[in-house]
């Protein structure tokens, strides 16, 4: 039995902006009945100032689907475009109170369905997905899926895999296979890393601010952005405000689910290993 927030329960009890919307401005629909979850998205924009002035969904899906949509549209509505898209899956789940680690894939599927919504509105052609070798038939999900996933989640273990796709939630066939994956893909972003040292003993007690930025620009440069190039993401060196580092995260990793655990978990994890410990970084 899964144990549900009261937010949640409300949501899927009482779903808001339920239904079709005469006219959208923006439509996208991701899932598939087929697989046991599917959700169409549509929006209306005010072209003057590129603000959703109204969302609605309809979703084929359990009470972690209906509930996510139903939040997304609460949460995306006077919002501009740009300012949604920085709605991450977990911000998703945290409106609601939180999910259950085997529903995330709920609050995936909504934010691609507000990725594709945004892509057709502004012209953008989708890309093919799910080509390529099957790898789960129980739930139709291939290996170019479960590595995209895995990447840009920064998932690491089958049950995360299972979590995020539902791949190997079924039969459980192909977990064995999915592990491999697994080590091939992270094997590869580790070798696509520059083996760099360590500063941090030849820091000095205390550095200027002109040695504190240089080394925080040479960490960026060297140890973080080639890993987070091998996903099509970037990341740049805005400023530093004594121990506070502001960087913008670029290419992929701006539209990143999961932007702020790069942030928080890699990003300025390595900062504070390579420079100083008190370093905090944020985006800007």
């Amino acid at each position: 039995m899964w144990n549900y927030s009261k937010k949640v329960l409300d949501h899927f009890q009482n779903p808001h902006n339920y239904g079709d919307m005469e006219n959208p401005d923006a439509v996208a629909e991701v899932g598939s009945i087929s697989c046991g979850d599917a959700l169409r998205l549509a929006l209306k924009i005010d072209k003057n100032t590129g603000r959703i002035i109204d969302a609605k969904f309809q979703t084929f899906g359990c009470g972690s689907a209906i509930a996510s949509s139903s939040a997304l549209t609460d949460m995306v509505k006077g919002k501009t475009l740009e300012e949604a898209m920085k709605i991450t899956n977990e911000d998703i789940a945290d409106y609601l109170g939180g999910l259950p680690k085997e529903k995330m894939h709920c609050s995936v599927m909504g934010k691609e369905a507000l990725e594709a919504a945004v892509a057709n509105y502004k012209g953008v052609k989708p890309e093919k997905k799910e080509e390529g070798r099957l790898v789960c038939h129980c739930f139709g999900i291939t290996e170019e899926k479960i590595r995209k996933v895995a990447i840009e989640n920064h998932l690491t273990t089958v049950d995360e895999i299972t979590n995020y796709t539902k791949a190997g939630g079924g039969c459980g066939n192909c977990k064995p296979e999915i592990e491999e994956i697994l080590a091939d893909v992270w094997s590869k972003v580790k070798a696509a890393a520059p083996k760099v040292q360590p500063v941090a003993s030849a820091v000095p007690k205390k550095l200027t601010n002109i040695q504190k930025m240089q080394m925080i620009q040479d960490v960026i440069e060297h140890e973080i952005k080639p890993s987070l190039q091998a996903d099509g993401g970037s990341i740049e060196l805005i400023d530093v405000e004594g121990n506070k580092v502001l960087v913008a995260m670029r290419g992929t990793c701006s539209v990143c689910m999961h932007s702020q655990t790069t942030i928080k978990g890699f990003v300025e994890s390595k900062l504070r290993e390579f420079v100083s410990p008190d370093i905090t970084v944020e985006e800007v």
